[in-house]
C-alpha cells in the first residue's frame, strides 16, 4: 500500500469525499501561469482567418483561452500544411555547385555456371518439396524424404565447397593485428 503524504488531509479510503471533490471541480478551467513574452500570437478565428492577438490566459478573446486538449480544425486545403515545395530549376545553381549527382551504372552480375544453379535449386527446392507435401496432405514417402533432405544437404555442400578461398594472405597469422 502506498504511503500517504503527511500534508494530505484526505483519507485515501474516503471515496465519497473524492467524488464530491471531482464533481465540485467539474467545468472549472485550471489557471495557467502568465506567458513570459507579450508578443502577439496569430490564432485562428471562428471564420477561418487569423488575427494578431495579444494576451494571456484567462483573458476572453485573447491567445490563452484555449482549453487543454482543444484543437483547431481546418477546412480541406487550408491550414499549416497547405504549401508546395518550389520546383528545382537549373537557375538555382551557381558556379560552385556541381549539379545533381548521377551514380554510375553498376557492373553486371557475374554469370553463374550450371553447377551453382543446380546447387541453389537443390538448397531451396528440397525443403520446399517437403513443405509442399505437408501442405497438400500427400504422404511423405521415402523418395520424397531423400530428395528433400538429400537435395538440401548436397546443394549446401556443393555451394560451400565452391566458395572462393583467399590463399594470397597465407603469410599473415590470424589475429596478428592491423596492417599499416
Amino acid at each position: 500500500m502506498a504511503e500517504r503524504s503527511p500534508r494530505d488531509p484526505r483519507d485515501p479510503l474516503d471515496e465519497e469525499a473524492a467524488w464530491a471533490e471531482i464533481v465540485a471541480g467539474y467545468g472549472k478551467q485550471p489557471s495557467f501561469p502568465a506567458a513570459d513574452d507579450d508578443a502577439p500570437a496569430k490564432r485562428p478565428d471562428e471564420d477561418g482567418g487569423t488575427k494578431d492577438r495579444k494576451g494571456g490566459p484567462g483573458d476572453p478573446g485573447k491567445a490563452g483561452t484555449d482549453r487543454p486538449g482543444s484543437f483547431v480544425v481546418y477546412a480541406p486545403g487550408v491550414g499549416p500544411r497547405d504549401w508546395n515545395a518550389a520546383e528545382p530549376s537549373d537557375d538555382d545553381f551557381d558556379e560552385t555547385d556541381e549539379g545533381h549527382f548521377t551514380p554510375p551504372e553498376p557492373p553486371p552480375l557475374p554469370k553463374a555456371d550450371v553447377t551453382s544453379k543446380f546447387a541453389w535449386i537443390a538448397v531451396l527446392g528440397g525443403p520446399l518439396l517437403l513443405i509442399a507435401m505437408v501442405i497438400f496432405q500427400q504422404p511423405v514417402t521415402w523418395w520424397s524424404t531423400v530428395l528433400g533432405i538429400g537435395g538440401f544437404l548436397g546443394g549446401f555442400a556443393t555451394l560451400v565447397a565452391r566458395m572462393k578461398h583467399d590463399d594470397e594472405d597465407d603469410d599473415q597469422l590470424p589475429g596478428g593485428g592491423a596492417v599499416v
